[in-house]
């Protein structure tokens, strides 16, 4: 069986927060690019892919540990659940979803889809226990995995903003058509 010390270990991480990352851009271009609003649950969906980032930051930061990991598979869980929610709202034949659809899935579902492969990937991880033997002091952190730390938190703080210009100070919309806070401003 390989053997995953704790600097592969944050290697894994680091690439698990590009990839977040990555995602949550994906849901901005459609946002952006396409002009798809996302409705409340697209919203929560991105909250599930921000807490799934928690886990893998501290990781970065502290070294592995196991409770790390079970941050982000409850994340994980929770994320799946958000994301199930508008699978099972567009699940009769027929349907035509919410969105458009990417490579035949909509983004819910490739959600769905990746909170459950962040879940497997930490259960894979906690099999390993010699990341966990080396803890004191936690892997000296190269230029990549900083950048994965606030690359992560940008695109956050992002969509922080882009929820705050559709939502206004308002509840969301559940079907949102417009930016409610550049509908309010004079002269936009």
């Amino acid at each position: 069986m390989p053997k995953i010390t704790p600097r592969v270990a944050v290697l894994l991480n680091t690439i698990g927060l590009y990839a977040i990352s990555v995602v949550l851009l994906e849901a901005f271009y459609f946002q952006f690019a396409l002009h798809e609003l996302p409705c409340p649950l697209c919203l929560l969906q991105r909250v599930g892919f921000t807490a799934l980032a928690v886990g893998p930051i501290l990781t970065l930061r502290y070294g592995p540990k196991p409770s790390h990991y079970g941050l982000t598979i409850i994340a994980a869980l929770a994320g799946a659940g958000i994301a199930g929610r508008p699978i099972l709202l567009h699940i009769e034949p027929g349907n035509p979803g919410f969105g458009s659809p990417v490579l035949g899935l909509h983004f819910y579902t490739w959600a769905f889809i990746f909170f459950f492969v962040a879940i497997a990937a930490c259960a894979a991880m906690l099999l390993f226990n010699k990341q966990f033997s080396e803890l004191d002091p936690p892997p000296s952190l190269g230029l990549f995995d900083r950048a994965a730390v606030w690359f992560v938190i940008a695109v956050t703080f992002l969509n922080a903003v882009g929820v705050l210009v559709e939502c206004g100070f308002n509840f969301c919309p559940s079907s949102p058509v417009n930016y409610e806070l550049l509908d309010r401003s004079p002269g936009i």
